[in-house]
């Protein structure tokens, strides 16, 4: 960043912002550290704090307090009124999925009557429609239409798709709804996100700290899955499946009203509009980008597996209840919560890339544990080895992808979701091969092989950033 003026002059224009960041206490010490250093100090938009490359680091220490280095983030998102919106819409985003996808498994083979094979085939098609839509429409929004749009449509797709789910039992209906509807529904995680991040640019957060606000966004969805799966779990008891897809188009139908209300039309500037369009194809030839990107579709195969078998390996095999497969759901996310944050802390501090292979190590632990379980209650403490696998891959992993293709925030984050879709769609063909031939048991001992070969190729490459659209071009 460029200086103007003298040194001095400098604290003085910056004593203002730091006076209303920090509580009259602490402002003295704060600009007696950033005045002990000869050296032109450099300016943190979050937090409004000046920080030199030269202050020692008990002055650094003075500068950022451990309190206020996890106050003013927060501080920061509930000030602005763009992020509090974000926030508000992880939860409603949140919400949706946990009502949909714990039982979605049950919903195909004992509301629809499918074999667990005929029904990986059934997610594999509305997965593959989800990849080729998604992966059309994402380019589309990085150069065409603004985020506001894509996410109203992606809102109305859900209600028109989850509505459909509530009163459709033909295989060959719910084939074509899932495809289409909620093929087109499925973008709007990686545009949240997307827009998430194009947020915090205009803010002025700086790149090393979007790691944790990223985190601290998706903090919020995952606060849905702590109540959603419990409350799906006797919405279902109560009202079937009929209403707990209905409640699932009514959230949808208030993201659109949270979209529609509070999220500006913002069209894509000139710069991003003007940026070369790189196919799939070219950034995946990058030495840095295919290995993280195979790596993760093993990653995201394991979790897709093991979404679809947790709840049929509690009802057949551990014979357990439906609400015990809530509980099940939602132990997890009330320990990613404390996890986001701190992973996201982390993030700030040291290589992402280490922070995601640790996380996919404690992932093999979780799902070789679970191939051993004998009774419900034994999953329970295994949800926080879950958890914090989780606020790692579903966290800081979308901010590692968006910092691997700079400046391309559609890009980056479709290309993390294309991971998982592509790694969701081989998910589902293995499970339902795998389910059924050799049992629900057996699928965690795939799952754990799977984070095994994901860990080799990750352990051999590097997580620095890759090359830009234009070197690309």
């Amino acid at each position: 960043m460029s200086q103007t003026g003298s040194h001095p002059q400098y604290i003085k224009r910056s004593a203002n912002s730091i006076r209303s960041d920090y509580p009259p206490s602490d402002v003295g010490p704060l600009l007696a550290a950033a005045s002990a250093t000869n050296a032109p100090p450099r300016t943190l938009a979050t937090p409004h704090a000046i920080i030199s490359p030269r202050v020692s680091s008990a002055a650094a220490r003075l500068i950022i307090p451990p309190m206020q280095r996890i106050l003013i983030p927060a501080r920061t998102l509930l000030r602005n009124r763009e992020f509090t919106v974000v926030l508000a819409a992880n939860v409603v985003l949140g919400l949706i999925s946990s009502f949909v996808a714990p039982f979605l498994s049950m919903f195909g083979t004992i509301e629809v009557g499918m074999k667990p094979l005929i029904f990986g085939g059934f997610m594999t098609i509305t997965a593959v429609s989800s990849i080729l839509i998604a992966t059309v429409l994402s380019h589309r929004s990085d150069t065409h239409y603004s985020r506001r749009r894509m996410l109203l449509l992606g809102a109305v797709a859900g209600a028109v798709g989850y509505a459909g789910y509530a009163f459709v039992r033909d295989i060959t209906g719910l084939i074509l709804i899932g495809s289409i509807a909620l093929g087109i529904s499925s973008m709007t995680f990686s545009q949240l996100f997307a827009h998430a991040r194009e947020s915090l640019d205009r803010s002025g957060i700086p790149s090393t700290d979007a790691p944790l606000y990223m985190n601290l966004f998706r903090m919020f969805f995952a606060l849905s899955w702590t109540v959603g799966p419990a409350l799906a779990a006797w919405m279902l008891h109560i009202y079937s499946y009929r209403g707990l897809f209905l409640t699932a188009s009514l959230l949808c139908l208030v993201l659109l009203v949270l979209v529609a209300i509070f999220i500006p039309e913002v069209p894509p500037s000139a710069k991003r509009s003007a940026r070369p369009h790189v196919p799939l194809r070219a950034l995946l030839q990058q030495p840095t980008v295919l290995p993280w990107f195979i790596a993760f579709i093993f990653v995201f195969m394991a979790t897709t597996m093991s979404m679809m078998n947790l709840s049929l390996l509690v009802l057949h095999v551990l014979h357990g209840t439906q609400t015990q497969v809530g509980i099940i759901y939602s132990l997890a996310p009330l320990f990613e919560l404390p996890f986001m944050f701190y992973f996201g802390l982390l993030a700030t501090k040291m290589d992402p890339a280490r922070l995601i292979r640790a996380a996919v190590i404690l992932a093999l632990v979780y799902y070789g544990s679970l191939s051993l379980v004998r009774a419900p209650w034994q999953i329970y403490p295994l949800q926080i080895l879950s958890a914090a696998f989780v606020a790692v891959t579903m966290g800081v992993a979308i901010s590692f992808f968006q910092d691997k293709l700079p400046g391309q925030p559609g890009a980056a984050t479709n290309l993390y979701v294309n991971a998982q879709r592509i790694g969701a769609t081989a998910g589902y063909l293995i499970f339902g091969t795998i389910g059924e031939s050799f049992g629900y048991r057996a699928v965690y001992v795939v799952c754990a092989l799977l984070c095994g070969t994901s860990l080799i190729l990750m352990f051999l490459q590097p997580g620095r950033a890759a090359r830009s659209a234009a070197e690309l071009a």
